[in-house]
């Protein structure tokens, strides 16, 4: 089904009838119709074969064209003179169909074409009609709702992102300018090195945030970028360990996630005073991208008031809705991160 930016009923043209057969055949519509009808047929049935045809017609009347009437004639607009347009049709469907083609017939009274059993079948007609018309326009105006929610949440998350929320700890960058401006001074073949690698890291970071995906080989690329600048800065602290299959490189991934990870992992790690090896294991697996991440230090918990982690996992969700997973966990005084990233193609 379709619905207006609104959130209002589909155009009144052939699609909106094709859409609302197609609600009419859901599972939890279809099986209250079929009870009711299989119902009212068979007592039916017990007056001949014709009066099953009529049955049919009516119970046909019932479910499919009282529906369909309602919405085109007044769902979008239940005014006064719609609903009376909506009524006189049923009352013409109804009394043709129960009561002058079985006369023009000459077909015998049966159960539902005496007078006061299609007085019954008329307030079918507009009751089912509405109740199931209103039932699917409200769906309708649901899902509706759910997609403007769902856009609307992508939107505020690229508005983090354009608000550089990629969450590199601004200490880290003010301590990076720092010791930038003591190399100036002991050690100018360094400041140089150190201001490229961060201005790259940088020009990356606002390339990410005008995409929703891109290769994982230019994520490890920040992430490259990202140790060395540590290393820069203290280079006997914590050694770096990469393995990556070769394989992984063209998946894509959500920009900058692995990178809020790895800075995490560094803020907590040898930016924190441990000293130690600094792993990152990334394998493809059918279906799957494993990501293992290691930093040495205790795991201590959640943070109070920390959104780092808090906003990696809104990222999982928006682009894989849901079926990504990340956990996190002390062992043997250091701390792991593990992630499994589903392969999609976007």
């Amino acid at each position: 089904m379709t619905a207006s930016a609104a959130g209002s009923p589909e155009p009144l043209d052939e699609s909106l009838v094709i859409a609302t057969l197609r609600a009419l055949a859901a599972p939890r519509r279809l099986v209250p119709i079929l009870v009711v009808s299989v119902t009212l047929l068979v007592a039916q049935a017990q007056s001949g074969g014709s009066a099953l045809a009529v049955g049919i017609a009516l119970c046909g009347s019932f479910t499919l064209l009282a529906p369909v009437s309602w919405r085109v004639i007044a769902a979008d607009r239940p005014t006064p003179l719609r609903i009376l347009a909506y009524a006189t049709l049923g009352a013409i469907v109804v009394v043709g169909i129960g009561g002058a083609i079985p006369r023009w017939l000459r077909l015998e009274p049966s159960f539902l074409t005496v007078p006061w059993n299609l007085v019954s079948s008329l307030a079918l007609y507009w009751v089912g009609g509405w109740g199931l018309g209103r039932d699917i326009d409200h769906e309708v105006r649901l899902v509706a709702q759910r997609e403007r929610a769902e856009r609307l949440a992508r939107e505020a998350e690229r508005a983090q992102l354009l608000a550089l929320r990629a969450h590199l700890d601004p200490h880290f960058l003010f301590n990076t300018l720092n010791a930038i401006a003591e190399w100036c001074r002991v050690d100018g073949a360094v400041a140089e090195e150190a201001v490229l690698r961060l201005a790259s890291m940088l020009r990356a970071i606002l390339a990410g945030v005008r995409a929703e995906w891109w290769p994982l080989e230019q994520e490890l690329s920040l992430v490259r970028t990202l140790f060395e600048l540590y290393r820069l800065r203290d280079p006997s602290r914590f050694s770096v360990v990469l393995e990556i299959d070769p394989g992984a490189s063209q998946i894509p991934v959500p920009p900058l996630v692995l990178l809020l990870l790895a800075e995490n992992a560094m803020k907590h790690g040898p930016g924190a005073g441990h000293e130690g090896e600094v792993r990152l294991a990334i394998r493809r697996a059918p279906g799957a991208l494993h990501v293992t991440l290691s930093n040495p230090g205790a795991y201590a918990g959640p943070r109070s008031g920390s959104d780092g982690l808090p906003t990696v996992e809104r990222r999982l969700v928006l682009a894989y809705d849901g079926r990504a997973r990340l956990s996190i966990r002390g062992e043997e005084g250091r701390t792991r991160v593990d992630l499994e990233l589903p392969e999609v193609n976007p």
